[in-house]
């Protein structure tokens, strides 16, 4: 019987199961959306229950789907969204209150607090990323001072706290892990010494005790059968989070391979191998993993508007019906238009850092139109990571010939091209589509010995080498540059 690795993205916006078969191309996938709960203060929540719900009925349709037989699955891979947060009860298996999504900044007054305390810089050396509301320490922390109930659970060592894996492991388990890609990105983890700090978890209030075990992201994490879905239990031994998930399926295994995904906001990586590089730019340091019982680290940058620019000119503007409208309107923009966008709707993200940054379009013309204006917002995406990989170049030292992409806009080749041109790299394009799932996959397929490295070979890619000259890029990147300038000169704060 042929043998197939069954992987579970559980992303922002909803959950997909993926059919893997044993020569690691996906046969079938199926997709469910949840609920994004959003309160009048713009609070941003989701219910782990329902999550959970998706990921089995997720997994049943994409076996339908396949037409596979249930006893073939040989073992499960998991990704999911970062730094979203659950609490629950260890008796009964309730959450406390819904998830706390990553978008969500509520816990900003609980990162006031701990920075008045001094400790900014001993979380950002430790952790290897500056104190925020993006990261689940601070919403955690917002859960045991909100929660009544958290705080009580927690008094008697009943609760539980953690990312989305570490519910989703014991939801399907019964066993309380989590892996050291997502440890890294909850800002309470030491990313040296390979352990919950316990300093860092003292400033935020938050017991180590709490906190799940830390293992490998190849190891067994426990057995399942998905609620009874498969006729047997098998291994979960596939765990990362999302963004570390895509870069293991692009084959970025080696120090200095780098890779961006472009979604709703965009994901850049640099696998820094053993070596935990510090950012001296705006950056923030992670593990990517631990594989093979070694731990690799990532350089990374996150960039919040990314195809949500695009998202933004057809819902908010109107200019276009669809995304797949907008390449052949940027190739068809006046070569001369001057038109730049600066998309910072929530601020100047990495590595820039300023939250009271408002966005800008500047340089139009009488002649600017549609065209124009569709091919800033396409630029503008190449721009934002083109200042993350100059970043990581001058923190790391190591400088990246080759970008390998994934995600939805990856799929328009004018601003793949433009990509290329303005990092003056070549942008390497995957043919194959859902990497984080296909990461995930091919994690767990080589845990459980259905594939080898091999595995990675059967990625092809569309390459995009640069064709601009150097005086036109750097016209192009004094243009951005300027504008930028322009962003941050007229930084207010909240009036």
């Amino acid at each position: 019987m042929e043998r197939y690795v069954l992987s579970v993205d559980q992303s922002t916006q909803g959950t997909k199961a993926m059919l893997f078969d044993d020569k690691g191309a996906m046969r079938a996938s199926a997709a469910l959306p949840h609920r994004q709960i959003v309160s009048e203060a713009g609070w941003v929540s989701h219910d782990p229950e329902e999550i959970y719900g998706n990921v089995i009925k997720a997994a049943g349709l994409a076996l339908e789907k396949a037409g596979v037989d249930p006893a073939a699955v040989a073992c499960l891979g998991l990704c999911n969204q970062r730094e979203t947060s659950v609490a629950w009860n260890r008796d009964t298996g309730k959450p406390v209150c819904d998830a706390i999504v990553w978008q969500c900044a509520r816990a900003a007054d609980v990162c006031a607090a701990v920075e008045a305390t001094g400790v900014g810089e001993t979380v950002r050396r430790r952790t290897g990323i500056p104190i925020s509301p993006y990261f689940p320490a601070s919403k955690l922390a917002w859960i045991l001072q909100n929660v009544p109930e958290a705080k009580a659970l927690a008094d008697r060592g009943a609760l539980r706290m953690g990312t989305v894996d570490a519910w989703l492991v014991w939801k399907l388990t019964g066993q309380y892990r989590t892996d050291y890609s997502n440890a890294s990105r909850t800002q309470l983890f030491n990313i040296h010494t390979l352990q919950w700090d316990a300093d860092v978890c003292v400033a935020f209030g938050v017991d180590p005790a709490a906190l799940p075990a830390v293992t490998d992201s190849d190891a067994v994490f426990g057995e399942t059968d998905l609620n009874g879905l498969l006729p047997r239990k098998v291994p979960l031994c596939g765990v990362l989070g999302d963004s570390h998930a895509s870069l293991f399926g692009l084959g970025c295994l080696k120090p200095g391979m780098a890779k961006a995904s472009y979604g709703t906001g965009s994901s850049i990586m640099m696998n820094t191998g053993a070596k935990a590089a510090v950012s001296r730019n705006g950056l923030v340091t992670s593990l990517a993993w631990k594989y093979r019982g070694e731990a690799s680290y990532v350089m990374e940058g996150n960039i919040n508007y990314s195809a949500a620019v695009v998202t933004w000119l057809k819902d908010s503007l109107g200019l276009i019906a669809s995304p797949a409208e907008t390449e052949a309107l940027a190739r068809r923009a006046n070569p001369q238009d001057t038109t730049y966008l600066v998309p910072a709707f929530s601020g100047l993200g990495m590595p820039h850092w300023n939250s009271e940054a408002k966005a800008l379009i500047c340089g139009m013309t009488r002649l600017t139109g549609k065209a124009e204006l569709v091919r800033a917002a396409l630029d503008c995406i190449a721009y934002q990571i083109h200042d993350v990989v100059e970043a990581m170049e001058k923190d790391t030292g190591i400088r990246i010939p080759l970008l390998r992409v994934d995600g939805g806009a990856s799929r328009n080749g004018y601003l793949m091209q433009f990509q290329s041109d303005i990092l003056n790299a070549e942008v390497a394009r995957a043919e194959g589509e859902e990497l984080s799932g296909a990461g995930a996959a091919y994690m767990a397929g080589l845990s459980a010995g259905l594939y080898d490295e091999a595995v990675f070979g059967g990625q092809s890619f569309i390459s995009y080498a640069p064709s601009r000259a150097a005086a036109d890029r750097e016209r192009l990147l004094a243009g951005w540059r300027n504008a930028l300038s322009l962003v941050k000169r007229d930084a207010v704060g909240p009036r």
